[in-house]
């Protein structure tokens, strides 16, 4: 009987190499592999012809979220090499390390526990003088490959574990997992295995070659805690191989990492070459030549560094001085789409999964949205029928925190409109939170309507309901909307904060407005937004009241809101009342709110502009505070400023009252203007500038010129004429005057 533990960096392209060259030679009869025996049963999916990686191992608890782990691999992954060495000569192959029921018990009990081991791999490069492990790993294992590694990294190892003492002493878990390895490795032996093949992480190598007694093995492992952990295989991206996983390590160079493993030679080469034609992707001109002497550049630099081959670090300087030309930007270009990559790996459907997650990949299939790492813009027209599928289905997975996909900033995204644009990314994670969700129901559709009406029965704030009420519209939730409405009218009953009222109408009121745009009936919605203006109208008089300077502003985006709602609500009666009641508020409001209601007013048609300058008139006057007179412009003046190009007589007005300041005043309300005329688009703040250029800050407008189609005083301006004839030394004629 031999046993052989090969110890390896999880996710090296050289271990991987070296540990399928190594299990060729020694023919084992079983193989065993750090991972969690549960998933035992998996392991024979590695050889579907659907399974891609990058993928990764999923443990989980049910019902427990945070309580899960991933186990990834990629194609380079020295276990996943081994996996499929086993596959492919039919040999069994099994995981060996602590089960998942007991390291996600552990995980929850000891998640603040310290842990002192450090990187091996960077502990062997600090001693070989190298500040960068990876490139110590690169020069050590990756360019020399071969099973006689194995051999010198279990030695330097060793040593490593002898410095920092028992494997007790240096982190418990560390001990309890290699306790359980042991015990493995015991078993197979009785089972009658004469051949047997452990791979492992290096660290772990000294303590499986050489055994302590069972007993001693036992003691550590009783009495371990346990919960029910369920596992499964699901995709996973070279993206995420840069964090620590379930195997505590991670890389910072996945592609590269694929790009040597996957190169049957000539990887600087190659390298090289699939860089320049990244650039060329992006129009930007990279030829033969230019690969050329990248590869000879690199050449030279690992020469100068003492290198076996160029490395990363030499293929990545080579690339920015020549492809580049020295731009950052262009080799962060290669950095992103290269060095790190994107990819997503795929699971067969033979895959255990939940019946939410089986009814997603339908729905992503009939609707043609394949899951991608890298993000993707979809422009969805409303009007078509899959694309309103797929928005739904969108907003769907948005209210059960599945957020696969996010609305584009800057794109069109409100719902009275037949476009959205969103932007998608789909990320490993995802695929635990859809297990979560899968609590709520076995289809995307069921599951969302179970969680809008769980979330409508623990809701306290009346913004959050109606919030939930236009997503519930989005998300086409026709079964959840009774609910959510019937929540909205008992909170909006008992609220008795108009702030509330006024926060939570807008949301309400596009629901009602455009329901009917997704094919939902919205009649009952506006009959809510009908009595929470009535109710906004009766308790906004007290609510203008004693205001400080940040609440005033508050009031007045919340007042901009309630005014917009009711002229989208479409709902005549509502509209006048509202109106009345600014009309009602205005003289008597804080600066900032009077200034905002006569505006809104003035919008309107409620009050003429006339009305509007005696208004301003007053607020502006020598006798109104300055603080006072600055806010009540500010309010009036705030969001556009149109109405200063096109009326000179509120431009004199602003005008004259800027111009009469002291110097001391004119500081004081300088926030306030700057707020106010930022907030004006480009345009208009040129416009402005150009017309007050022509005032003299008297308060008067400014000089115009007559059009020569107006009435001329013809004997005055024969004077003229014939004066400045004379001046010119011109015949003074009748005929000047209308020339």
């Amino acid at each position: 009987m031999s046993t052989a533990v090969y110890g390896i960096r999880h996710h090296g392209p050289g271990s991987a190499r070296s540990v399928r060259a190594a299990l060729a030679g020694q023919h084992p009869d079983v193989v065993l592999i750090e991972g969690p025996p549960e998933a035992d049963e998996l392991v024979a999916l590695a050889a579907d012809p659907d399974m891609w990686p990058p993928v990764a191992l999923l443990g989980y608890v049910p019902g427990e979220p945070q309580l899960a782990a991933f186990w990834p691999f990629a194609v380079f992954s020295p276990e996943w090499q081994a996996i499929r060495y086993a596959l492919d000569a039919e040999v069994p192959v099994r995981f060996c390390d602590l089960p998942a029921t007991h390291q996600l018990a552990l995980k929850g009990a000891r998640e603040d526990e310290p842990r002192p081991r450090t990187d091996p791999v960077s502990d062997l490069a600090a001693a070989a003088g190298y500040d960068d492990p990876e490139r110590w790993w690169e020069d050590v294992v990756e360019h020399v490959p071969g099973p006689a590694v194995f051999d010198a990294l279990a030695e330097a190892i060793s040593i490593l574990r002898a410095g920092a003492g028992s494997a007790e002493e240096a982190g418990s878990r560390d001990a309890v997992r290699e306790a359980h390895m042991r015990r493995v490795l015991r078993r197979t032996v009785r089972e009658g295995f004469e051949r047997i093949a452990v791979v492992c992480g290096a660290w772990h190598v000294p303590a499986l070659r050489q055994m302590p007694s069972a007993a001693a093995d036992d003691r550590l492992l009783r009495g371990l805690p346990k919960v029910k952990a369920t596992l499964t295989w699901v995709p996973w991206t070279y993206g995420r191989l840069s964090y620590a996983s379930g195997y505590g390590a991670g890389i910072r160079s996945p592609g590269w990492y694929d790009h040597l493993f996957s190169s049957p030679g000539q990887p600087v080469e190659r390298w090289l070459a699939r860089a320049a034609a990244v650039l060329r992707d992006e129009g930007i001109p990279a030829s033969s030549a230019h690969v050329i002497e990248s590869v000879r550049l690199a050449g030279a630099l690992a020469a100068l560094r003492g290198r076996p081959l160029p490395g990363l670090e030499e293929v990545t300087e080579a690339a920015h001085a020549v492809l580049c030309e020295g731009s950052d930007l262009l080799i962060a270009l290669i950095q992103r789409r290269l060095v790190v990559g994107e990819r997503l790996g795929t699971v067969p459907p033979a895959t255990p999964m939940v019946p939410l997650q089986r009814d997603l990949q339908d729905q992503q299939r009939r609707l043609k949205l394949r899951p991608e790492a890298e993000p993707r813009d979809y422009d969805l027209d409303l009007r078509k029928p899959n694309d309103l599928a797929r928005s739904r289905l969108l907003y769907r997975l948005d209210l059960l925190e599945v957020p696969w996909g996010a609305a584009r900033q800057g794109r069109i995204r409100n719902i009275g409109t037949f476009r959205e644009g969103w932007q998608l990314t789909w990320r490993p994670e995802l695929d635990l939170a859809l297990i979560e969700a899968s609590m709520w129901g076995s289809t995307v559709a069921a599951a969302a309507t179970q969680r809008a009406q769980s979330i409508a029965a623990a809701a306290t704030a009346l913004d959050e309901l109606t919030a939930l009420t236009e997503r519930c519209l989005l998300a086409d939730l026709g079964d959840a909307l009774p609910d959510v409405l019937a929540a909205v009218r008992d909170r909006a009953a008992l609220d008795t904060d108009v702030t509330h009222l006024m926060a939570a109408l807008p949301a309400l009121v596009r629901a009602a407005r455009y329901g009917d745009v997704r094919g939902t009936d919205p009649a009952r919605l506006g009959e809510v937004a009908t009595e929470m203006i009535t109710r906004i109208c009766a308790g906004l008089p007290a609510a203008v009241t004693s205001l400080d300077e940040t609440a005033e502003q508050a009031m007045r985006e919340r007042i901009d809101a309630v005014h917009a709602a009711t002229g989208l609500l479409g709902d005549a009666a509502s509209r006048e009342h509202w109106l009345g009641t600014l009309a009602r508020l205005a003289p008597r409001c804080p600066p900032v709110i009077s200034g905002r209601l006569t505006r809104l007013l003035l919008d309107a048609g409620r009050v003429s502009a006339d009305e509007a300058g005696m208004r301003m008139s007053r607020a502006l006057s020598a006798a109104a505070p300055v603080p006072a007179a600055a806010g009540w412009a500010e309010g009036f003046l705030a969001g556009s400023g149109l109405l200063l190009v096109h009326d000179d007589k509120l431009l004199a007005l602003a005008d004259g009252w800027l111009a009469g300041l002291t110097a001391d005043a004119f500081t004081a309300v300088l926030p306030a203007l700057r707020r106010t005329f930022g907030g004006f688009a480009p345009p208009e703040r040129r416009a402005i500038g150009q017309k007050a250029a022509l005032l003299d800050g008297s308060g008067r407008g400014s000089a115009t010129v007559a059009d020569a189609g107006e009435d001329l005083d013809r004997e005055r301006a024969a004077l003229a004429t014939g004066a400045a004839a004379l001046i010119l030394g011109w015949p003074a004629t009748s005929e000047a005057v209308t020339s």
